[in-house]
């Protein structure tokens, strides 16, 4: 009867130790409650008989996991990872090796000093490298997610793209007379940035005058603004030019305010930047630069001023400003230069068997022969489950539910106690017996 009471004993300890910890972890994130699972313990020999044999006492099964979701907590920071689904987040502890993983349920990640994803026991987060193009996995092999501080090298303008409408009704003037420090000599003027090999940028300035001498002709004329100010900048080609050299190009319109001709017909409409008169500093940077100015899209409307088209394909060297996620944990960049760029995308695991994995403490398990081994895979596949970004998922534990498990085990430890009290109260009175 002692050992039955003993073994009783042992058996609400373990379920009380077991319901504590999941109380003392009802605020980890990714933490999963355990369940202690009992059996009875029979055993009976030739001598004895099977049907008056009342058992041995109780063993402990198991310490069994529970894998089922913890509700989510949203917070302001877009490296805070949630997996609503099956899968898991892969961490390694050397980023070398990042074959030797750990599967975790806790999304909380941010940069270290070298740019790497990391978790808050500094273990690299797992991705996968994308086509920065098509936004698809390269490879499913599995490496240390690295957030560039720095993207692109410097690329200088070539083609620049520019498309307004002009207002039919504007006023007309005397093209002549232009002068880009005097605004009453032109009808508007834009403002875009350019850029030299080096990545300096610059200000283009475009001016419209509305010609008084032709109907539906517009004199366009650029400067550009480098180190030693603003300066006329000089079309190749360009048929229209002011008595002091600055010379631009003609956009001609049809009756119905679509573009007839531009330069009179002629194909010629580029700016060299070595060549202009008067030169533009580059500042040490390619003299060759030639920019193409493509102007097909401007029309000339019975309607307001307004900017219908803008591109242009030169570049500085872009700094990290801002991470996201969309929901196929793709890493999202986005530069101080404009660009956002696919840096890769966050890898999902899961294996068949999650009872069988081994538990490492700091909420991560790692995969043995009972839980087979990983399958990879990413967000939005599969049964993998999706991501969302600036979540993250609590603990799955049902404090109500802890607490009245809590009460059962300490009422069962009292009444094993009780009866290996009893037994010694018997084997007290039988001493006794004289």
């Amino acid at each position: 009867m002692s050992y039955v009471s003993l073994s009783g004993l042992s058996a609400a300890q373990l379920d009380l130790n077991t319901t504590s910890n999941n109380i003392a972890n009802a605020n980890t994130y990714g933490f999963k409650e355990s369940r202690a699972e009992f059996a009875d313990v029979y055993s009976n020999s030739l001598f004895t008989n099977a049907k008056t044999t009342p058992g041995q006492g109780v063993q402990a099964s198991s310490v069994a996991q529970q894998f089922h979701e913890g509700s989510s907590v949203y917070t302001n920071n877009p490296m805070d990872l949630r997996v609503q689904g099956t899968g898991f987040f892969a961490v390694a502890k050397d980023r070398l090796t990042p074959n030797m993983n750990e599967l975790t349920r806790n999304g909380a990640f941010h940069l270290n000093k070298d740019n790497y994803m990391v978790s808050s026991a500094d273990e690299y987060l797992l991705g996968y490298n994308v086509n920065p193009d098509s936004g698809q996995v390269t490879s499913y092999e599995p490496k240390p997610l690295k957030i560039p501080a720095e993207f692109g090298k410097p690329k200088m303008t070539e083609n620049i793209t520019l498309g307004v409408n002009l207002p039919a009704t504007g006023e007309a003037k005397d093209p002549a007379a232009f002068n880009f420090e005097d605004p009453d000599t032109f009808n508007r003027s834009t403002s875009a940035t350019v850029y030299d090999s080096m990545g300096q940028s610059y200000k283009v300035t475009t001016y419209y005058i509305k010609d008084q001498n032709t109907p539906n002709n517009w004199q366009v004329y650029y400067t550009m603004t480098d180190g030693e100010g603003e300066k006329a900048l000089n079309i190749d080609g360009g048929d229209a030019s002011t008595p002091g050299g600055h010379a631009g190009h003609t956009m001609t319109f049809n009756n119905d305010g679509t573009l007839a001709s531009v330069n009179s017909g002629q194909p010629v409409n580029t700016v060299a930047l070595g060549s202009n008169v008067p030169p533009i500093d580059l500042n040490g940077a390619d003299v060759n630069q030639v920019m193409n100015l493509n102007v097909t899209s401007t029309t000339q409307f019975a309607a307001p001023f307004e900017m219908t088209a803008f591109d242009e394909d030169g570049a500085t060297t872009g700094f990290l400003s801002k991470v996201d996620f969309d929901e196929y944990g793709s890493v999202i960049g986005t530069y101080s230069n404009g660009k956002s760029v696919t840096l890769g995308r966050v890898a999902l695991a899961r294996v068949t068997n999650e009872q069988g994995l081994d538990k490492k403490g700091g909420t991560q398990w790692a995969s043995t022969q009972n839980s087979g081994d990983k399958i990879w895979g990413e967000s939005n596949k599969g049964a993998f489950g999706s991501i969302s970004s600036g979540v993250l998922e609590q603990s799955n534990i049902d404090m109500t539910q802890e607490l009245v498990d809590l009460i059962s085990a300490q009422r069962n430890f009292q009444a094993n106690s009780r009866a290996l009290d009893v037994h010694n109260q018997l084997q007290q009175n039988i001493l006794q017996i004289r």
